[in-house]
């Protein structure tokens, strides 16, 4: 930021400076003094004073290597980041995406009991319920079978074709809100251009029953297209008319001709709005497949969930906030104690799409090199992420969590009560996740090791070799994220806290969370490349590499 920008953001470079200046000392210190078990045993309060609570969404950070000057610094960072300030302004409907000049407003999208949100003078609200509306009556139509396809039919299938926030979100959704689903409608989703992806999908469906969304602001996104063309191809050669195309496909667009140019009724059109970003968008008219899923009502128990961690972010101080304190701790390790990535370990089944929605809500939003103004950045800015979900990590990865040599912090996440009713399994399920993160917490020291080891039959020489192995070093970090079940609502809170946590670390590194120029280039050389992978064009041109691949795949193509 140039220093105009500083000002108007309210950030003061000399109070980020001393703020860094100070968290760097404590890292020093922390990573030489602090041992986790030893914590515990000296502070029962621990727990209770770094735990935080929204109703029965409860995050316990007790497990991180914090004490209480790194909490109470790391505050002083997000104030002298004046991350208030920016959390305001995007709440209020500033331009905050600076490189696009757009509001950044998902938060309006689950504005349902709220006042009026303006962008450039103008209330958004009416807008958002009006779309919201036109989803519900379309819902309902389909549901009661008012809708039927070309046939006559009633649908029974519905595609989702869309790629990254047109397909991550609402497949996360679907997946996590399965117990909720519909009986009668099953949602599939497609958004691989690769067309064993699409081909794959509708191997087994009916095409008299079948509906498609084609999930595209601008309806040219290629990989969208190029399965939209080919679904709409199946559809009409199954049917042996043009004309089924306006009733077995609809369109989240705002591009009204190109959609009505592939054959779409632009009645069964649904917009969104620049402020909306891609990875953001779920809560829009993205989230159509989501709806069909399971009802209306059910998605506006997700919104009402997302605008109760929304109104908690906007008014809880930062040192009880949870969004700014899993954000802050996040820069924590990022910046000052050196991990690269973080797990996120749903121990869910139903969230086994929660660590790839987040993947590209986390590193596609802060996985910047420069400013906002265009300046290079000299210090680490978005962690990998990455997780599957419990307990199969634990037969994979976990591994190189406890004993590998990366420091790797962890959010495990865990529901009370299960959905279904098999308590034995949930009960596993639970000790399972309670035990990794007392594990990494606690370790095994070489003294505990070779206690075990003395009761068996090997001898001092053996326990020697095989003690070191088995030595656990602890002091592994982690966040446990607890709730009494996985409905609707808590899902809303849940990701509008990663939503939010997001934000935070954004602003603590002076970047635009909000715009993905990274991923345009692969885009514009794909056109490029296009031509010449079918033959058309010579590739001679291209680099040695690439131009090698390109005439050794027509070779293997013979």
């Amino acid at each position: 930021m140039n220093e105009l920008e500083w000002a108007e953001g309210g950030m003061s470079a000399d109070k980020m400076t001393a703020s860094w200046e100070k968290l760097d000392q404590l890292g020093a210190e922390v990573s030489e003094k602090l041992n986790l078990r030893k914590a515990f045993a000296d502070d029962p309060a621990r727990f209770e004073r770094y735990s935080a609570a929204l109703n029965d969404l409860f995050v316990d950070y007790s497990k991180n290597l914090v004490n209480d000057d790194v909490m109470a610094a790391l505050v002083e960072l997000a104030k002298a980041a004046n991350v208030e300030g920016w959390r305001d302004r995007m709440f209020a409907g500033d331009k905050i995406n600076v490189t696009e000049n757009r509001a950044v407003l998902h938060t309006a999208l689950r504005n349902l009991d709220g006042g009026p949100v303006e962008v450039d003078g103008e209330d958004v609200m009416p807008a958002v319920k009006e779309v919201l509306g036109r989803l519900k009556d379309f819902a309902a139509r389909v549901h009661s079978g008012e809708w039927k396809g070309h046939t006559g039919k009633k649908i029974t299938d519905v595609v989702n074709i869309g790629i990254g926030g047109s397909d991550l979100g609402p497949v996360m959704v679907n997946e996590a809100l399965r117990p909720y689903h519909i009986d009668g409608i099953r949602c599939h989703f497609v958004s691989n251009v690769d067309g064993a992806h699409i081909v794959d999908t509708l191997k087994f469906l009916d095409a008299e029953t079948t509906l498609f969304i084609i999930a595209s602001k601008t309806f040219t996104t290629d990989e969208t297209l190029t399965n939209a063309y080919s679904a709409r191809d199946w559809l009409v050669g199954m049917l042996k008319d043009e004309a089924a195309v306006a009733k077995h496909f609809v369109a989240v667009s705002t591009a009204l001709d190109k959609v009505a140019a592939f054959g779409i009724d632009t009645d069964n059109a649904f917009g969104f709005w620049d402020w909306v970003g891609g990875r953001y968008s779920l809560w829009s008219a993205i989230g159509l497949p989501i709806i069909l899923a399971v009802g209306y009502e059910k998605f506006e128990e997700l919104l009402r969930g997302a605008q109760s961690m929304d109104n908690h972010f906007k008014t809880a101080p930062i040192a009880t906030n949870i969004p700014m304190i899993l954000g802050l701790i996040g820069v924590w390790y990022r910046n000052v104690l050196g991990a690269s990535s973080q797990a996120i370990l749903p121990y869910d089944q139903h969230l086994s799409r929660l660590p790839a929605y987040l993947q590209q809500a986390d590193m596609e939003s802060n996985g910047k090199s420069v400013t906002r103004d265009g300046k290079p950045i000299a210090y680490e800015t978005g962690p990998i992420i990455w997780g599957e979900p419990g307990t199969n990590g634990q037969h994979a990865f976990y591994q190189l969590i406890h004993q590998g040599t990366e420091l790797i912090p962890v959010d495990f996440i865990m529901a009370a009560n299960a959905l279904h009713p098999l308590a034995n399994h949930h009960d596993k399920l639970v000790s399972n996740c309670l035990a990794q993160a007392e594990a990494l917490m606690r370790g095994k020291t070489e003294a505990e090791v070779r206690e075990e080891l003395s009761g068996s039959d090997l001898s001092p020489a053996e326990i020697d070799v095989l003690a070191p192995q088995k030595v656990f070093d602890g002091n592994k970090p982690s966040n446990m994220i607890l709730y009494k079940q996985l409905d609707p609502f808590t899902l809303g809170r849940l990701v509008a806290m990663y939503e939010h946590k997001i934000f935070v670390q954004g602003i603590i590194w002076n970047v635009n969370s909000y715009d993905q120029w990274g991923v345009e280039l692969g885009k514009q050389l794909a056109k490029e490349l296009l031509p010449m992978v079918e033959g058309k064009e010579d590739a001679s041109t291209r680099d040695a590499s690439t131009a090698g691949l390109i005439k050794r795949l027509h070779g293997l193509r013979g």
